[in-house]
């Protein structure tokens, strides 16, 4: 290793801690601030279901007690083409996602983060009916754990959540 990479090594950590880099699941971090605290919206369908599912494994379930924030989620998906023959036959099909989100204070009702993340995925169409719907299904639930995933990333993000 030279000279120049350690140093680039040991001076990382301090620029770092001066540009406000904070760990979100420090003590007093965004993850701490919104674990167990957030209720997701009752799902409507079965990719809301999914999407709904993927949020509370990673932001963790309210207690009965209540909780401190409501998370309203928007689901809507999109089918098309990808891959056409020839003779006119679909081979792929990509489904496209969307997610609107709004977390929101219960205590004050004020709107604290929101917005919009997409994202797609592609599944095979060559195969058996049975096969082709197995595979669609497979590509909705893994597009909801993108979905949710980015869904959470913005939300830890937010500036001055855990205070």
């Amino acid at each position: 290793m030279s000279l120049f990479d350690r140093r680039t090594l040991l001076i990382l950590p301090l620029a770092l801690a001066a540009c406000g880099f904070e760990p979100v699941y420090a003590p007093g971090g965004s993850g701490s601030a919104l674990n167990g605290r957030v209720e997701v919206s009752a799902p409507n369908s079965v990719n809301s279901y999914l999407l709904v599912q993927n949020l509370e494994q990673r932001l963790g379930r309210t207690a009965s007690s209540g909780s401190d924030y409501a998370l309203n989620v928007n689901v809507s998906t999109v089918r098309r083409r990808a891959a056409i023959t020839q003779t006119n036959e679909t081979d792929r099909y990509t489904i496209e996602g969307r997610a609107d989100f709004a977390l929101r204070s219960n205590a004050t009702g004020q709107v604290i983060t929101s917005g919009s993340v997409a994202d797609f995925v592609g599944f095979s169409a060559a195969g058996s009916t049975v096969s082709e719907l197995a595979d669609e299904r497979d590509a909705n639930e893994r597009l909801m754990v993108i979905l949710s995933d980015q869904i959470v990333s913005r939300l830890y993000a937010t500036p001055d959540l855990a205070q």
